[in-house]
């Protein structure tokens, strides 16, 4: 439980400077990335005033029984309809009849912005990642959290699985955002989501997993100077270690084993304190992700490997976060694996 003086104490420390953090709304003329909006899936994106929430909604799609295959539906667009700072999340499903479905049938919900590039790397920068078995994720809300423009259009896809013999009818896989509005003075760290995989740079985040003890790692280093305020991971069955280092100096800056042995129990890595703003890294250093993993099976488990760090960074004062280059050939390659292998004409000139 976090006090209201620690929130007060690190918020009135990490305040001065935070606030140019925000990248101002980009106008036309920055290069759109290749997409044709209205050829895409409608995400609905809706508002609830009673909850001060979000909800974002995937068309329903029929999940059949008896199959481990993955279904994946076609990726969505929608449009946040206001702005603020995001604080918290869950995902969940639910069928025709209103239902609420296991959680374990959700692999992923991505939700990613394409006119932004992410921190590590020239690629879309993802907003929000969920798993069903990730639960409810939350910040504190008078200090924390990430930021949302009225009018940014994003993209969404999902990942289903059913092992089981039920079938189901009309799922609709779901996100609840809790958000705080601009219109509020907090949160006092408006932050920017990242995201670093060992499977990077582009493509699928799983990877086959050998028999015995495995490594896995990889490096890159940030588009601008800041502070990491908040990490957090993700492993797949069998994972030992995950951690986040400065490769050029050696220092470990995260690290994290599942609690109790569940992959998805990962602790929070809170990297802010009341003398220091979080972990500062710069575009002169390289910073890796590392996993270890132990497979006791004695086989190799097709696609049973993932090590994904993501978390929370407040540019230095004055840093202007990056938009994406839709000329990028790393870019092109990650849009074209996001929508599915297919990419869309150019529509009109993109704005917040």
């Amino acid at each position: 439980m976090i006090s209201w003086s620690f929130v007060v104490l690190v918020a009135l420390h990490l305040t001065a400077g935070a606030l140019t953090a925000w990248r101002a709304v980009p106008t036309a003329g920055n290069g759109e990335p290749p997409i044709d909006w209205g050829a895409l899936p409608t995400a609905s994106i809706t508002f609830d005033s009673s909850h001060r929430s979000l909800l974002i909604e995937l068309p329903p799609v029929d999940l059949p029984g008896g199959s481990d295959v993955m279904l994946e539906p076609p990726t969505a667009a929608g449009t946040f309809p206001v702005g603020g700072a995001i604080y918290g999340f869950s995902t969940d499903a639910i069928d025709a009849d209103g239902r609420v479905l296991p959680g374990a049938l959700i692999h992923h919900f991505n939700v990613m912005d394409p006119a932004d590039r992410e921190l590590f790397l020239p690629i879309s920068r993802r907003l929000l990642a969920s798993g069903g078995q990730t639960g409810v994720v939350r910040l504190p809300w008078l200090l924390l959290g990430a930021r949302m423009y009225a009018g940014e259009r994003v993209l969404v896809n999902t990942m289903l699985h059913n092992p089981t013999d039920v079938s189901y009818r009309g799922v609709r896989v779901r996100m609840v955002v809790d958000y705080v509005p601009d219109s509020r003075p907090w949160p006092f760290l408006k932050a920017y989501p990242w995201q670093l995989d060992v499977a990077f740079p582009v493509g699928d985040k799983s990877f086959d997993l050998a028999p015995g003890t495995s490594e896995r790692a990889y490096e890159g280093s940030p588009a601008l100077p800041g502070d990491l305020l908040v990490i957090g991971g993700h492993l797949h069955e069998y994972g030992e270690l995950i951690e986040m280092s400065d490769a050029t100096t050696g220092k470990v800056i995260w690290s994290a084993v599942p609690l109790g042995g569940k992959p998805d129990s990962l602790p929070i890595g809170r990297l802010y304190g009341l003398t220091h703003r979080g972990v500062h890294i710069t575009p002169d250093h390289r910073y890796r992700v590392r996993v270890v993993y132990r497979n006791p099976t004695g086989r190799t488990v097709t696609m049973g490997g993932m090590g994904v760090v993501a978390g929370l960074f407040i540019p230095d004062r004055g840093m202007v976060w990056p938009p994406a280059d839709p000329a990028d050939s790393l870019y092109l390659k990650d849009l074209r694996h996001f929508l599915g292998g297919s990419m869309t004409k150019p529509s009109m000139p993109h704005m917040h």
